[in-house]
């Protein structure tokens, strides 16, 4: 360090076999040390002055290949997050040399046992375009989420082939959505995607804006999108659409995301007036709809008819003013508030609103998301037996914070 005193070669070999850690852990990170003195200190009987060691990027490689078999993990782990830096500047005999050390530290760390050291590897490596594809399969195919992922959403090193083999050979969801969101996605990695049926990685491959999607894939996930809300403003906002598409979703998709579509630059004259002609019939459905649904909701209800499976097939077929009202007419809660709590996007306000209205939990699931537009991740779920996660005390309060709104 620039602040120290230079020592020599002979007072450093002294240090190191000094019986005081204190001592030894100083001359770890000095910057001005041999790298045999260092490699000596690599096999020190303190973890504490091994991981000084593995945290000095003047370490020798050779001593790195040591520190990467470490009985203690905290080394392990410093060493995994050193790697960055193992690309040294050396001439080509000697860089081939030194690589085939990296690449055995690099395959060493990428078998450890412990999770926490192959997860700091992975996140160290995950940018890197310089490692062992070797390596980076490896990491890609770790049995642990948290290592795999970072790899599969980052690494330049993946191939299309890669990924298009981790895809057919069975991929967890998860994986899934990591692939989906990598930059600059081709299209043949998203054809598999949408072809795994998993919603959850398509709705992040149609996230992905960067993603290249075929026009006849996104024209048949707008076919398929009626049923499956969470996909309308992916859709709705990717950067290309067919006109085909485009009418295509106007006929279903939420009057903001009608309004997102009218402003899509580029539009030939039918679609765009077929836009238009949606708009205005939304608005004068709006003007009488709510009396007319109201009215069907209490007939219903009535005859004993207004139960789930009415209400979710309404929901199936896009008759969402049925259902809004069939929850007023079951909680007893004003159209008012029932509009209020649906818009505020809060899964447990619009779990409560379900409660209230005597729903069962698994519906209610159906109307957070789809009614809602809760997104997946943050939806109250459904015990294990079918029942409510939150008590009556609760479920009630969260209704009242909309009354006291």
């Amino acid at each position: 360090m620039s602040d120290q005193t230079q020592i020599s070669y002979e007072e450093s070999k002294e240090l190191a076999k000094d019986s005081n850690i204190s001592v030894r852990l100083d001359l770890a990170r000095r910057s001005d040390v041999r790298p045999e003195i260092l490699y000596f200190l690599a096999e020190d009987p303190s973890a504490e002055v091994r991981r000084q060691i593995a945290s000095n990027s003047l370490t020798p490689i050779q001593a790195d290949l040591i520190l990467a078999r470490d009985s203690d993990e905290t080394v392990r782990i410093d060493l995994a997050s050193k790697i960055s830096a193992l690309r040294p500047e050396l001439d080509s005999d000697q860089r081939e040399k030194a690589g085939r050390y990296i690449a055995d530290v690099l395959d060493i760390l990428a078998q450890d046992q412990t999770t926490r050291v192959r997860q700091v590897l992975a996140d160290t490596l995950k940018d890197a375009t310089y490692a062992p594809v070797a390596v980076i399969r490896r990491l890609a195919a770790d049995v642990e989420d948290v290592v795999a992922n970072p790899i599969l959403q980052f690494s330049p090193i993946l191939s299309d082939e890669d990924l298009l083999e981790i895809i057919d050979g069975g991929c967890a969801s998860g994986r899934l959505c990591a692939i989906s969101q990598r930059q600059g996605l081709g299209e043949a990695v998203a054809d598999a995607i949408v072809s795994t049926d998993d919603r959850g990685a398509v709705t992040a491959l149609l996230e992905n804006k960067s993603a290249q999607i075929r026009e006849e894939m996104l024209d048949k996930l707008v076919e398929q999108a009626p049923q499956v809300e969470v996909w309308h403003k992916p859709l709705v906002e990717r950067p290309q659409l067919s006109p085909k598409a485009t009418r295509r979703l106007a006929t279903f998709v939420a009057k903001a995301l009608l309004k997102t579509l009218e402003r899509r630059a580029g539009l030939d004259e039918e679609t765009a007036q077929m836009l238009e002609a949606e708009m205005t019939r939304r608005l004068k459905e709006e003007e009488g709809g709510d009396d007319d649904s109201l009215k069907r909701a209490q007939e219903l209800h009535a005859a004993g008819k207004l139960d789930d499976e009415t209400l979710s097939e309404a929901l199936i077929s896009g008759d969402r003013g049925l259902v809004r009202c069939g929850l007023a007419v079951r909680s007893k809660l004003s159209m008012d508030q029932v509009s209020e709590i649906l818009a505020s996007r809060s899964a447990k306000g619009v779990t409560a609103l379900a409660w209230k209205a005597d729903c069962s939990m698994r519906f209610a699931m159906q109307i957070q998301q789809q009614l809602g537009g809760i997104p997946p991740k943050q939806l109250v779920h459904a015990l294990d037996n079918g029942g409510y996660p939150m008590g009556d005390e609760e479920l009630q309060f969260q209704l009242e914070l909309f009354q006291k709104s």
